[in-house]
């Protein structure tokens, strides 16, 4: 078996979590669920599970970073990070929809949605056939607009379950875990798929604007 080991994670959420995988199963772990604090959680979060298992950055094979659907800054911190870390070492960085990680978790078998919290009142949700299959999406539409009918894991259908429904919410993870992303990226690269680069997916503008030009004043 030709040596793998993966460092994955994922900051499209609120939760900062990151994981090291060896081609066979997690080896350390780490979840913080703090909305504000991505930028000062990830790295110290890369360090420790690096350290527990005895690793140094040139030691890894690749690197996974969930891209989304999320926020524009808590995102970027994520792939930001793994875009400069695989440069350093030289290894290439891939990127896996975050939604797909929730999705692989919940380990259901049957059709169902995954959403997550967008702000503004909305979700980012995606639907699936079973864990490991996408049919549509990702999206961001207001919880009102979620295809009705099937089971709903992640955040965003607890949030909004007056709205969605609480008979339809799955007993399932509310938000993505890097556990999950490096064991569904390992799975992936196994069966000979090609991941997809670390680039975000943006469903809208960001909040953030650059500011106009100064009017004129006119006497």
């Amino acid at each position: 078996m030709t040596f793998v080991l993966v460092l994955a994670f994922d900051t499209a959420t609120p939760a900062v979590t990151a994981a090291l995988h060896d081609g066979e199963r997690v080896l350390a772990a780490s979840t913080a669920i703090d909305a504000r604090r991505h930028g000062e959680l990830l790295v110290p979060a890369v360090q420790a599970i690096l350290g527990d298992s005895g690793v140094t950055p040139a030691d890894l094979t690749a690197i996974v970073a969930g891209t989304g659907p999320g926020p524009y800054t808590g995102l970027r911190v994520g792939l930001v990070t793994a875009q400069a870390l695989a440069t350093a070492v030289g290894v290439p960085a891939y990127g896996l929809c975050t939604l797909d990680a929730l999705a692989f978790e919940s380990g259901l078998d049957a059709p169902f949605l995954v959403a997550t919290d967008a702000r503004r009142k909305e979700v980012f949700w995606a639907r699936y056939a079973d864990a490991r299959t996408r049919e549509a999406g990702p999206s961001v539409d207001l919880p009102r607009d979620l295809p009705p009918g099937l089971p709903v894991v992640g955040a965003g259908g607890r949030m909004y379950a007056e709205i969605v429904g609480a008979d339809r919410l799955a007993e399932a993870p509310e938000h993505p875990s890097a556990g999950a992303l490096a064991a569904l990226a390992v799975e992936r690269m196994a069966a000979g798929e090609t991941l997809g680069p670390a680039l975000p997916i943006y469903l809208r503008r960001p909040d953030a604007r650059v500011p106009g030009a100064p009017k004129k004043v006119t006497a």
